[in-house]
């Protein structure tokens, strides 16, 4: 055996179907498209969304809804997550994004208050819940607001 000899496993491979080479192929004339219409036509492609010039979805469907441009956009982090910090003198987003709590340096930090805090904690953000707040001013901790 060698590579000249390699074929094909049987039934592996069909022969394609040549269209349009006449009536005793089973499909000359019109080659296989129809009579007339859109899609008999050369060239004929259409949006996947087109309906056939019906008034399109999007537009029979009501809009709804807006954007407020005025929105402040934050990352989140939890006291419980602040509670796996080993060293807690002066948290800050800098020191947050070095360690790997919030994953981008120019997005506001936002502490929330989910899971109890044990150690006293210094630290800055741009906004607090007032249960977060709460949670760390009791564990003997201090809030800055940036």
């Amino acid at each position: 055996m060698d590579l000249g000899s390699l074929k094909y496993a049987p039934g592996s491979v069909k022969r394609r179907k040549r269209i349009g080479r006449g009536p005793g192929s089973g499909s000359g004339k019109t080659a296989g498209r129809g009579h007339k219409g859109q899609r008999s036509r050369a060239g004929s492609k259409k949006r996947a969304w087109f309906e056939g010039g019906q008034m399109p979805l999007q537009r029979r469907l009501p809009k709804r809804g807006f954007t407020n441009i005025f929105k402040k956009e934050f990352q989140i982090l939890n006291i419980k997550d602040l509670d796996r910090l080993e060293e807690l003198q002066g948290v800050t987003p800098e020191v947050l994004f070095e360690k790997g709590f919030v994953s981008k340096k120019n997005v506001p930090v936002k502490i929330l208050g989910d899971g109890e805090l044990k150690k006293a904690v210094e630290i800055s953000a741009h906004a607090f819940s007032a249960s977060a707040k709460e949670k760390i001013e009791k564990a003997g901790g201090k809030v800055t607001v940036l």
